[in-house]
């Protein structure tokens, strides 16, 4: 990301969304978590993302059956540094009509650990909330799990887990 990257804040945020965050792993690790739709799965809502992960290719983030949550395209696919992806929320009419929007995943090691950076960009100014709020509780699992093996059991983490069986 370029850091001297120019945008917009209104009411107290933009139209970009950045989150940073630490985890004790390796860039290979952290990146096959990103990419992983089973270990995706553990720290996303239940929700796992699958895709062959190349340049300009589709990616689908959702339940088999019970919920489509985001799709998209893989813009720049550089392991284990580097994913642009354009993001399309599916999971609800309201953010349906948001439109696209682009997510930047970041990994830089930091010693023993690696900083993961998340830039939600390209949103409107009035962008729904929706879009964005769920990063906090999804990079906090995925920690969670890097670094101990265990999922958060909070009940926003576990929304879909377990829906698929159900389906």
């Amino acid at each position: 990301m370029d850091r001297d990257q120019l945008y917009t804040v209104v009411g107290g945020r933009g139209t970009m969304t950045v989150f940073e965050i630490y985890i004790k792993t390796t860039p290979e690790r952290l990146w096959e978590a990103i990419t992983d739709e089973e270990m995706r799965r553990k720290y996303s809502f239940g929700v796992g993302t699958s895709s062959d992960w190349t340049p300009g290719s589709e990616y689908r983030s959702g339940v088999p059956g019970v919920i489509d949550i985001a799709s998209g395209e893989n813009l720049v696919v550089d392991p284990p540094r580097r994913l642009v992806q354009s993001f399309k929320a599916l999971w609800s009419e309201d953010v349906e009509r948001e439109g696209t929007s682009r997510v930047t995943w970041e990994i830089e090691p930091v010693g023993d650990s690696c900083r993961l950076a998340v830039t939600h960009d390209q949103l409107s100014e009035t962008a729904n909330s929706e879009l964005y709020g769920g990063w906090p509780m999804i990079l906090s699992g995925l920690k969670t799990l890097l670094e101990t093996g265990e999922q958060l059991t909070t009940p926003g983490s576990l929304r879909y887990s377990g829906a698929a069986d159900s389906a």
